[in-house]
């Protein structure tokens, strides 16, 4: 199972227990966030693609680290 979502102007693809570098969340580290703008799920049951985003659904993240990245 996996997720497409967008944080900030960015789409990330997401599954369960993936840790993925996004752009600057206003969360401290070890804080849960959730992205609200899924635009994709896809799980055994098939495909859902959102219109432009699939109402209802959620991705649940924990904040790992806040670090700069190269210029």
């Amino acid at each position: 199972m996996y997720a497409v979502m967008k944080s900030g102007a960015r789409q990330y693809r997401a599954g369960l227990g993936d840790e993925i570098r996004v752009e600057k969340l206003p969360a401290d580290p070890g804080e849960q966030v959730e992205l609200n703008e899924v635009l994709l799920i896809v799980d055994d049951d098939g495909v859902e693609i959102g219109r432009p985003t699939v109402e209802g659904a959620k991705v649940l993240a924990t904040v790992v680290a806040q670090e700069k990245g190269p210029k």
